[in-house]
């Protein structure tokens, strides 16, 4: 009997195991994830509305052409873009900052990630009400007085909330509080798994400190930096926790996403329909915005 006959057996239980321990997993994204999804997709062929009359009656595409005639579906899909396009590379680059700064020796440096740290562990619904509070108008209000003290006396006293100009950016800058240590602890274990023969490598070399961090650095954080930027991403594309307390989708539809607009539809209107058709488009957003950032990683991983 050939060896590979001999290892055939064990390689089938070993496959057969590995199919056990994950059929747990598979069951759970069958159930809750992929059952609800293709539910969603069947959902949004139908004129289906809580409280409407049976049977329910196939309707086609006529939810999704309704959906890219809708000026308020087109502001949140521009707001959610708009709010990924910021968040994201400001998010990753303030974690990567931190990172770089808790990587140096410090007796508080276990402090500073606590501190640093904590915001991720409170839940987004309390973060959103205290920054509804920082944001309070007048020169009260705790972001208005700090400005007011940057600015000598010249910051004149805004709305944030309620000003169309400034509620998008309020909700950035709460998002990128709330996330940032996240990120940070992932870059920061990847910085420490770094070899620090490289860096002394690098050193010998005549390299300063720019070179290291362009040659050593960013590319032993290559896939803890994708792995971060996806999962921002998906995250950015999300939003709805501090629209539904912060704003509630105004002013003027200036923080409208996709998600708060689905939830908004389905039950705050009953009409399910087209709120399923939204949800199906906001995964097809995300699943774009996953595929291109993958395709770019293989093509720079090939250039290199």
């Amino acid at each position: 009997m050939s060896g590979a006959a001999r290892r055939a057996p064990g390689a089938r239980r070993e496959a057969a195991a590995g199919l056990l321990f994950a059929l747990p997993a598979l069951l759970g994204l069958a159930l809750f994830v992929l059952g609800p999804f293709l539910f969603a997709v069947a959902v949004s062929f139908t004129d289906l509305h809580l409280g409407s009359p049976l049977p329910v009656h196939f309707v086609g595409l006529r939810a999704y052409r309704r959906l890219f005639e809708d000026p308020v579906f087109l502001r949140a899909l521009v707001n959610n873009a708009g709010f990924a396009l910021v968040v994201v590379p400001v998010q990753t680059a303030a974690a990567l900052a931190l990172a770089l700064l808790l990587d140096r020796p410090s007796r508080l440096r276990g402090l500073y990630r606590t501190l640093f740290f904590m915001p991720v562990v409170f839940p987004l619904s309390l973060v959103s009400v205290v920054w509804v509070l920082l944001y309070a108008p007048g020169p009260e209000g705790t972001v208005n007085a700090l400005m007011h003290w940057l600015s000598l006396g010249h910051w004149r006293a805004r709305d944030f909330l309620h000003d169309p100009a400034l509620a998008l950016p309020a909700l950035m800058l709460t998002s990128v509080w709330q996330g940032l240590g996240f990120q940070m602890i992932v870059l920061l274990a990847g910085l420490q798994e770094i070899p620090a023969e490289r860096y002394e490598a690098a050193r010998v070399d005549g390299a300063g400190a720019w070179a290291r961090f362009r040659h050593v650095t960013l590319p032993g954080l290559r896939n803890p930096l994708v792995f971060v930027v996806l999962i921002t991403s998906v995250l950015a594309f999300r939003l709805f926790d501090q629209v539904r307390i912060m704003t509630h989708g105004g002013p003027d539809y200036a923080t409208t996403t996709l998600i708060y607009e689905a939830v908004r539809a389905a039950f705050d209107r009953g009409n399910v329909a087209r709120g399923a058709a939204i949800s199906v488009v906001f995964f097809v957003v995300v699943l774009g915005v996953a595929l291109v950032q993958r395709r770019l990683v293989r093509e720079r991983r090939e250039l290199a």
